[in-house]
């Protein structure tokens, strides 16, 4: 049987060529590692010098264990960063059945709510307007909630949002 010529050949590479080129494969990955971790190390240093850490904690429920682990968990990492001379920011974000948590004739944790307004700048917390809404036609008048907390339009879609902007979202 007679052997066939392939279309196109190209001439036998070397066993020398054959080992710059794998090595050059190999170091391609690296290489655009390498600059990725660069031009993020270069974008850090042009606004800062460090990375703010971000926190989200969702409280939907109307149960005073999550109430408090929510706040626990925002005490214990605003002060675990603190300690490292990091910036985190953390929000807490309520909605439904949770929004008990920041009506003050409600809220079963209100003593800590004060205390977290007074002593922790760097914890906020949103409101859902929707559930608001809701609550008002239920009630009849729309429900008062602690003057420090901010009312946004959805819960949910503020979380969404969060997660968009490098936010950390934890559900305790």
């Amino acid at each position: 049987m007679r052997r066939r010529r392939p279309l196109h050949s190209a001439p036998p590479m070397s066993a020398a060529k054959i080992v710059i080129f794998a090595a050059l494969l190999a170091l391609v990955p690296m290489l655009k590692a390498g600059w990725a971790t660069a031009a993020a190390a270069q974008e850090v240093a042009e606004d800062s010098g460090f990375v703010t850490q971000k926190l989200a904690l969702q409280v939907s429920d109307d149960d005073e264990a999550a109430m408090r682990s929510a706040l626990d968990i925002a005490a214990n990492v605003s002060r675990f960063y603190t300690a490292q001379a990091e910036e985190v920011e953390i929000r807490i974000v309520v909605y439904g059945p949770g929004m008990t948590m920041l009506r003050p004739d409600k809220t079963p944790v209100l003593d800590r709510l004060k205390a977290f307004d007074q002593s922790m700048p760097n914890v906020s917390f949103a409101a859902c307007g929707n559930t608001l809404d809701s609550l008002e036609r239920a009630e009849g008048a729309r429900p008062e909630i602690v003057d420090y907390a901010h009312v946004v339009e959805a819960g949910v879609a503020e979380l969404m949002r969060l997660d968009q902007a490098g936010y950390t979202i934890v559900k305790p």
